[in-house]
């Protein structure tokens, strides 16, 4: 046992578990009598959750609005950006305040040696920036104007462990919101 106090779960008194990362990079800590199930996407035991706040990553790069360092932030819903890191927000004004250059990440797409089973142009593996995977075919796109799919539109979802290539943590977790968010 270590030297700090351990922290104790609010609904059953038993010891809080060690905090954990989530595949889209958010920290929690749960009770030690709970776990998730990936495959019935739901808490087993206790069901107490912890959201800890993550803290923003400093990147080696510059903001091309001001040239100060850029961060990547994590949102509370596993959303991730990069931002100037002179933008924060003021919690009294509920406005942002400093450089306004924010750059959403919206995943990865990485070109497979696989045939589109619609068209026959190579598919593509799409990770979304909470982990989740797709195939779809390399020429499909969105016109965010009109609000349609452009291209062709073949698409296959995969299951967490499918097409495990670096490292797979099994799919995010679906839990309760933060309430203190």
């Amino acid at each position: 046992m270590n030297s700090m106090a351990e922290e104790m779960c609010p609904k059953c008194g038993n010891p809080l578990a060690e905090v954990t990362t989530t595949p889209s990079g958010r920290r929690l800590q749960r009770c030690s009598t709970g776990s998730w199930d990936k495959e019935a996407k739901k808490n087993v035991g206790c069901d107490y959750v912890k959201w800890l706040e993550t803290p923003p990553e400093e990147l080696d790069e510059k903001c091309p609005k001001c040239g100060n360092p850029l961060v990547m932030v994590v949102t509370r819903f596993g959303k991730k950006m990069k931002k100037c890191s002179t933008n924060q927000w003021n919690a009294e004004t509920k406005q942002a305040i400093g450089c306004d250059y924010v750059e959403w990440i919206n995943g990865t797409t990485e070109v497979l040696d696989e045939d589109c089973p619609t068209c026959g142009n190579k598919l593509v593996l799409y990770t979304t920036a909470a982990g989740k995977k797709m195939k779809k075919c390399s020429t499909s796109g969105w016109d965010a104007k009109t609000r349609t799919a452009t291209g062709c539109t073949y698409v296959e979802w995969l299951k967490p462990g499918e097409y495990v290539k670096n490292e797979d943590h099994g799919g995010e977790e679906f839990l309760p919101p933060d309430p203190n968010a």
